[in-house]
């Protein structure tokens, strides 16, 4: 434990948590989907009572803890309750495949897992069975583990104390996203979520008093959005999971305020049939980020939503808050602007840099290079990987973006998805905002693909809106107008959806593999 007796310990995110929960404890804090309201001394009540049963269980200081799980309220309780032990919390996400979970529970060492019990019963039981003395627990009842929500209820409630953690332990465990191979490991201390919260309510317009509708995973995305609520004295309705028709319909009856959504989430709103039918007047803010948003379907949510969009950009690497672009900066009449992630925040650095590790001009492409807070300490156990994604002292995050004269980056592609046809480098993120031109276009990912003249070709996978029709010579037609020929789709396929990654980017490492020839 950390035990320096000093009035300038810097602060946990253990603190800001515990420190909130004990106040204003009759305030409603989670609607549940049954109809169930918990207010905040509720759950600070139930956190202690997990704490308690963790602490039983052998779970302490160093702890490696993972957990599975549909959105219940028990999944912010568990893991907030690992934090406050001083365990390491690694979630795993609940779309997740066997394969990512076993990859994530073995490199990580896992000791424990929590798991939804019932729903990931049988995962819980291949992962026990592939990594030796993996210990299990269940959030509710199953003949597999220990309900760990019936010991939890079992105890009484205690009063919720901050322990004296040390700010440089590790705190969490996470993944990135895979979309360019094996997911990569990195670990997050403690002041460095400190940070990232401390940003978030500095910098991201949040209404006076939010009421959230959390419908993204609470392990992952969705459970981003409680501290800030809990510090600002809002509410969070809880869903199982997105699905257009009840969001449309809890934004309307319970006059929800705030969301974060992932682009794929605003196009399927807009584009569901009885979308008009409902009064989504409250909204003030809607957070979004994960992945590139079309301007085209961006500038057709403001013009039917409204001026209540926010961006963020970030990766795992440097969270959520590396760029923001405000809900103002959102100019309907430019489109390059909404094509922007916006601006840096004042608590980063933030360079464009070339592969020398030199800035480059106004209005060239270069790396978006970070340092700050929020920066990871690095991949485990990865020092080569290390010296290069560090290379000059900055994280390399892979992203290639473009700066303005006021300063907005607009990021053209990822480095690794960048194609290189007949010695030309085309960036897909840009054909794929010119296709979107097409009234007819709904979605549409652009990979590279094996050609024997050209090295790689172009090739554009498209998802029509329903009802509408378009041909693949309409949609070469308009790339090549717009951006020349060289950069026209050698082919077009029709789709039915793009698939995404479990944190809701568009997954063209699967397209490839399935899509990946003329």
């Amino acid at each position: 434990m950390y035990t320096q007796d000093s009035v300038r310990r810097p602060l946990n995110t253990v603190d800001f948590l515990v420190n909130a929960l004990n106040q204003n404890s009759s305030r409603p804090l989670l609607h549940l989907s049954d109809g169930e309201t918990l207010t905040v001394g509720q759950t600070r009540d139930s956190t202690s009572q997990y704490v308690q049963a963790l602490t039983g269980l052998g779970v302490g200081e160093g702890t490696r803890v993972a957990l599975v799980s549909s959105n219940l309220p028990e999944v912010l309780h568990a893991a907030h309750a690992t934090q406050i032990v001083g365990g390491v919390y690694i979630p795993l996400h609940p779309m997740g495949s066997r394969s990512d979970h076993l990859n994530i529970v073995g490199d990580a060492e896992v000791e424990w897992l929590i798991f939804e019990g019932g729903a990931y019963d049988a995962r819980a039981a291949e992962l026990a069975a592939a990594v030796p003395g993996l210990k299990l627990v269940a959030l509710g009842w199953t003949e597999l583990a220990e309900d760990l929500r019936s010991l939890a209820g079992s105890m009484r409630p205690q009063p919720l104390k901050a322990p004296m953690l040390d700010p440089a332990g590790i705190e969490r465990i996470s993944y990135s996203g895979g979309t360019t191979g094996k997911p990569k490991s990195m670990a997050s201390r403690r002041a460095t979520s400190a940070a990232l919260w401390s940003i978030m309510l500095a910098e991201w317009e949040w209404p006076r008093t939010p009421r959230v509708l959390s419908c993204a995973p609470l392990s992952h995305a969705g459970g981003t959005m409680f501290l800030p609520t809990l510090l600002k004295y809002g509410t969070i309705l809880i869903h199982p999971g997105f699905d257009p028709l009840a969001v449309l319909q809890a934004i309307q009856d319970y006059q929800i305020n705030c969301m974060m959504l992932v682009p794929t989430m605003i196009y399927a709103l807009l584009d569901h049939p009885r979308f008009e039918e409902f009064d989504l007047s409250s909204l003030e803010t809607i957070f979004y980020g994960a992945s590139a948003m079309s301007p085209v379907r961006l500038k057709e949510a403001i013009e039917r939503i409204g001026p209540v969009f926010f961006q963020f950009y970030g990766q795992a690497e440097a969270p959520m808050t590396v760029t923001v672009l405000r809900k103002a900066e959102h100019d309907v009449n430019n489109l390059e602007r909404l094509s922007s992630c916006g601006r840096p925040v004042p608590w980063l650095l933030v360079e464009l840099l070339d592969s020398e590790n030199r800035p480059v001009p106004e209005g060239e492409p270069g790396e978006i290079c970070v340092r700050g807070p929020i920066v990871m300490d690095g991949y485990r156990d990865n020092p080569e990987l290390n010296a290069e994604v560090f290379s000059g002292g900055w994280l390399h995050t892979g992203d290639v973006a473009i700066r303005d004269a006021d300063g907005f980056l607009r990021i053209v592609d990822r480095k690794k998805d960048m194609i290189v046809s007949g010695g030309f480098n085309i960036y897909p993120r840009e054909i794929e905002d010119t296709l979107a031109l097409h009234p007819a276009v709904a979605q549409s990912a652009v990979i590279g693909v094996p050609h024997p003249k050209w090295g790689e070709a172009v090739k554009a996978l498209v998802v029509l809106k329903p009802g509408q029709t378009a041909t693949a010579e309409e949609l070469i037609a308009l790339v090549a107008e717009r951006k020349g020929r060289f950069q026209a789709p050698k082919g077009v396929e029709f789709i039915s959806a793009i698939p995404n990654t479990a944190v809701g980017k568009p997954d063209k490492k699967a397209l490839r593999a399935r899509h990946g020839s003329l």
